[in-house]
């Protein structure tokens, strides 16, 4: 029963349209980069692949802060640290599987722990070896964190600008530990060097595919999730929440629980887009906990739309893929034409790129205005 609800509020006809048009193109992009030869002027290269591969990460990350602030109204500065959490899970059982393959050809320990002088393992990487392990902490580590910092915010009634500061200082004072060397996480370098991932190799075509074709599915999934969460019962009430925090807990509401709740599946999806992200890139270090990467996810969903779910997906798409060309064509204009994007969507269009789509769609030639009541019949005399 709680399945079939799942399905039933999921699947309406926007998210069908949206779903439709997602895995169509994501299809066409790995199959023509399979089946097509590269002389063909439709194949896709290798560099696309992994480079869509990574935007649908960074789209699920933006579903994931949406969820957040776009129907509760937390506005998480700091989600940046889940997504990292997350890659470092997944860089930690791509570690293991090196082995000897090293440049040190030590079969247990990394590189950089031969180079540090490392006697032994350190306790919390046991058990990375093993991919259903390294996929519960993907979601675990990133969860369990959201779960205890949500609990002494929510509970503390910390609200506003103040969350977002805190927030701030959650993934920095991550990113300054991280950068540590005697963490065992690789220190500035981070963990990189990756060779394979459940036997196939990271280079390959085919498996570039697959993490592509993997990326989707979990964008998909985190979706459907979110749409399920927002069209519930308990969709209506962080609504509420966002629109009127008082007055839901005057009511009798469990404020704290229902923000506790979807702030901890945020940061989980957050913890899975992560881990797609580093066998994609092939790296992962603490600049991914740096504040400046939360702030842009903000951006992403301010720019799309927030509140909308399309929006958070449409907004990371465009603006990683304005990022990465005026980062190759025009390297020192690119923050300022982020900061200008964010300050002219903040002024000038409020609900984003698919807000001012729909504003023009309902003024098309034909339509009523919907600004003005309809007329109705005349009253009898």
């Amino acid at each position: 029963m709680i399945m079939k609800g799942f399905v039933f509020r999921a699947f309406d006809r926007g998210g069908m349209i949206f779903l439709a048009i997602l895995l169509g193109v994501i299809l066409l992009v790995g199959l023509s980069n399979q089946l097509l030869p590269a002389s063909s002027p439709l194949h896709a290269p290798t560099y696309m692949v992994s480079l869509v591969g990574k935007y649908l990460t960074y789209a699920l990350l933006a579903l994931s802060v949406d969820l957040i602030w776009g129907y509760c109204g937390i506005l998480s500065l700091g989600h940046g640290a889940f997504f990292a959490l997350g890659g470092y899970a997944m860089g930690m059982h791509l570690m293991r599987q090196i082995g000897d393959r090293g440049v040190y050809g030590n079969p247990e320990l990394p590189d950089f722990m031969v180079f540090l002088n490392y006697d032994a393992l350190p306790w919390y990487w046991f058990g990375f070896d093993m991919f259903w392990f390294a996929m519960v902490m993907v979601i675990l580590v990133p969860g369990a964190l959201a779960f205890v910092f949500g609990w002494f915010a929510f509970r503390s009634r910390v609200t506003g600008v103040y969350l977002s500061i805190i927030t701030q200082a959650m993934t920095f004072a991550l990113m300054l530990a991280f950068f540590r060397n005697n963490m065992g996480f690789g220190g500035n370098n981070g963990l990189t060097d990756f060779k394979d991932i459940l036997g196939f190799d990271l280079q390959s075509d085919a498996t570039r595919v697959g993490l592509l074709f993997a990326s989707a599915a979990a964008l998909a999934l985190g979706f459907l999730i979110c749409k399920s969460v927002t069209r519930s019962k308990y969709g209506k009430v962080i609504a509420a929440i966002r629109d009127a925090e008082s007055r839901t807990r005057f009511l009798g509401y469990r404020v704290d629980r229902y923000k506790l709740a979807v702030f901890t599946l945020s940061a989980c999806m957050a913890g899975v887009a992560g881990a797609l992200y580093v066998p994609q890139v092939g790296i992962i270090n603490p600049s991914e906990f740096a504040p400046a990467v939360s702030i842009e996810i903000v951006v992403w969903v301010a720019v799309g739309g927030r509140g909308t779910l399309y929006g958070a997906v449409i907004g990371a798409i465009l603006v990683n893929y304005a990022k990465t060309y005026f980062t190759g064509t025009l390297p020192d204009v690119w923050l300022f034409a982020l900061g200008g994007l964010f300050i002219g969507a903040t002024l000038f269009l409020p609900k984003g790129l698919v807000g001012l789509a729909a504003s023009l769609w309902n003024r098309r030639p034909g339509r009523p205005d919907p600004t003005k009541p309809a007329l109705g019949p005349a009253p009898a005399e």
